[in-house]
């Protein structure tokens, strides 16, 4: 693979004159150009490597790692004890006794993505914490992201955005309301079912687009299995039983602790899986569906 070219002058340039004046001006200048570029990320050494990428990294050059890759960042611990994720601009930015096994050449904006889906354990991104530190907090890289997945929508067929909002409300935007609102948000989700959920996709869908999907195309259905157990199953329509999107979820309500759980049941390239979303937004696969049906039992064992 071609090793990746970075200048990253202009945006250093810029993140010095707002240190110097810390206008918005220059903070959003720094956003518009850091949205642009790649970034380097230290992280542990990736594992089955081509011979040629494990060369250069052991080269100390900087690496474009395949889009399957599992990257393992190395975070910074903040004396709060909040983790954040450094980003460098350029190797020169980085002293020689802060080098780590590798360094990872990203885009941006995919750092930011990498950081909201883990926000359970990452608190913020730290542009050059070394040598001229520029700190992006929680809501700045919210902002980003949704600057992010704006640009990907606009690059989507209407069957591909489609696909794309369904799998947003319910592996993103249904589990954050619930955890947020908790038995209050399951009763509002039972009571007015796919009316509610068509809220969650007005979220989504840009003004003026008409949302693909009716009320009446989501399905359901309450369970109060134990006395401290209830379960809310939800079918998703029809078209989202195939392979990478989520087809069902269900949302269970422990009284006793006041908790929410939440698991979804999707179609992967490994086949039907059971999937978390845990409060902190953190997706994760868990085990296989059963084959037998018994979808229910699987769910409360994990309960």
């Amino acid at each position: 693979m071609e090793e990746p070219r970075i200048n990253n002058k202009t945006l250093e340039e810029a993140i010095e004159i707002f240190r110097a004046d810390k206008e918005r001006e220059s903070y959003v200048k720094v956003m518009e150009l850091l949205e642009k570029s790649i970034v380097l990320v230290p992280a542990r050494q990736p594992e089955d490597l081509s011979p040629e990428l494990t060369e250069q990294m052991q080269a100390g050059r900087p690496v474009l790692l395949p889009k399957e890759t599992n990257i393992a960042p190395c975070l910074l611990t903040k004396d709060t004890g909040e983790q954040a994720l450094p980003v460098f601009t350029s190797q020169e930015k980085i002293p020689p006794e802060k080098k780590s096994p590798a360094l990872i050449a990203m885009p941006f904006m995919s750092c930011v993505a990498m950081v909201m889906a883990n926000q359970d354990k990452v608190a913020e991104v730290v542009v050059n914490p070394f040598t001229g530190m520029m700190i992006l907090n929680r809501s700045i890289l919210e902002i980003a992201e949704k600057r992010r997945q704006a640009v990907q929508t606009m690059q989507l067929t209407p069957k591909q955005f489609r696909d794309f909002a369904y799998n947003g409300v319910a592996l993103s935007l249904l589990p954050k309301y619930l955890f947020e609102q908790k038995e209050e948000g399951l009763k509002k989700l039972q009571q007015e079912e796919g009316a509610f959920l068509l809220q969650l996709f007005e979220e989504i869908y840009p003004e003026g687009k008409k949302i693909d999907c009716r009320a009446e195309d989501f399905s359901l259905m309450t369970l109060n299995l134990t006395d401290t157990i209830q379960l809310t199953r939800l079918d998703m329509p029809d078209e989202t039983n195939k392979k990478g999107m989520c087809y069902r979820v269900y949302a269970a309500w422990k009284r006793d602790t006041g908790e929410v759980l939440y698991y979804t049941l999707e179609n992967t390239e490994e086949g039907k899986y059971i999937a978390r979303v845990t409060q902190g937004g953190k997706h994760e696969l868990v085990e296989p569906v059963p084959d037998n049906g018994a979808e229910i039992e699987a769910i409360m064992n994990l309960l």
